[in-house]
């Protein structure tokens, strides 16, 4: 399996302001050979069609076939859809028995796009709706794993840390559950951004970083190429972020009351990888390391990006999405010498 590049359909510009048939004909134009799709994307293309707010099952499914020949016809591959939210864990067991419903919708959506991977971020409700029980999240997951797995072809599922979810916030909680989890359909999706975002980084401290960061963000990942199995890691995603200016306390721009601080800041300034001129500053580069030479990843790497830059008006902003993802991967290609 050779290395390719691949990007987030959000990544190109936020869904109701951007098409995405276009936005897949620039992801195509710019090199790219796969991409993630976002569901938001799928929503807002069938509330187009159907002229509706509430479009139906069948209008979602519509939406897909069309994205899915948009993609055909520009020679991409979707790697993934994403992100199934606020799954696991969850105390509400009558909220959990929806969502297992909508899982069997996304099921008929990725067979559509003829995709084989569910994206589900950990999740980042507020403490007092989850469990902190590895073992209940564990079987939570396990469930829809199952389903996945009886499921022709088998669906498989990317689950991801993000370095502000609730309880599953590291690589190495991420893990922790996978392991437990213990399906063959059942891995990870790791990126970058979300793991230096944690370890190493803090947007709301002046300085930018953990108290120990350095230190710590090198023995994360040196336990990270000792212990993970490479089978369980489905596909990456680089990314790097910006560097704030000031704390992102309150009275900050960026700041939601309620909102962590990191989760205001990955929706506001995340950059593509070596993007030193928009303030990226995290040693993404270094994890990456870690998970393509030291784990010996192959496959697809994803470019992806939040920003506020996605809310920006114009049919340029998908161009220049493309063009700085594509710019990003070339020098991330050289720079680990890949294949």
């Amino acid at each position: 399996m050779s290395y390719q590049p691949a990007i987030m359909s959000a990544s190109l510009g936020r869904a109701w302001l951007h098409n995405l048939d276009y936005k897949i004909e620039q992801a195509a134009k710019a090199g790219f050979k796969g991409i993630e799709i976002f569901y938001e994307d799928l929503d807002y293309a069938a509330r187009e069609a159907s002229g509706s707010d509430s479009p139906s099952a069948e209008d979602i499914l519509n939406a897909a076939d069309r994205a899915h020949e948009s993609c055909q016809a520009q020679g991409l591959e979707v790697i993934g859809l994403q992100p199934f939210l606020f799954y696991e864990g969850l105390k509400d067991c009558e909220q959990q028995a929806k969502l297992i419903e909508k899982m069997k919708l996304w099921f008929q959506i990725a067979k559509r796009l003829e995709t084989d991977t569910i994206q589900i971020p950990a999740n980042f409700l507020p403490a007092d709706q989850l469990t902190d029980d590895l073992d209940i999240i564990a079987a939570d997951l396990r469930q829809v794993a199952d389903m996945g797995a009886a499921e022709s072809p088998v669906v498989r599922f990317a689950y991801e840390n993000l370095c502000w979810s609730t309880y599953i916030d590291t690589w190495e909680k991420l893990w922790e559950v996978v392991k437990r989890v213990d399906r063959p359909n059942f891995g990870m999706c790791l990126d970058t951004f979300n793991i230096a975002g944690r370890v190493w980084a803090d947007p709301a401290d002046a300085t930018g970083k953990t108290p120990n960061a350095d230190k710590d963000l090198k023995q994360s990942l040196e336990r990270m190429v000792a212990e993970v199995d490479l089978a369980k890691v489905f596909y990456i995603q680089v990314v790097d972020a910006e560097r704030m200016e000031s704390p992102l306390v309150s009275g900050h721009p960026f700041h939601v009351d309620g909102q962590p601080a990191r989760m205001s800041w990955s929706r506001n300034a995340r950059t593509f990888m070596y993007e030193n001129d928009r303030g990226a500053y995290l040693p993404a580069e270094d994890v990456a390391k870690a998970i393509v030479n030291g784990l010996g990843y192959k496959g697809y790497i994803s470019m992806e990006l939040f920003s506020r830059t996605m809310a920006e008006t114009g049919e340029h902003v998908p161009v220049e999405h493309a063009t700085r993802g594509m710019a990003a991967w070339k020098k991330f290609h050289q720079r680990l010498q890949l294949e």
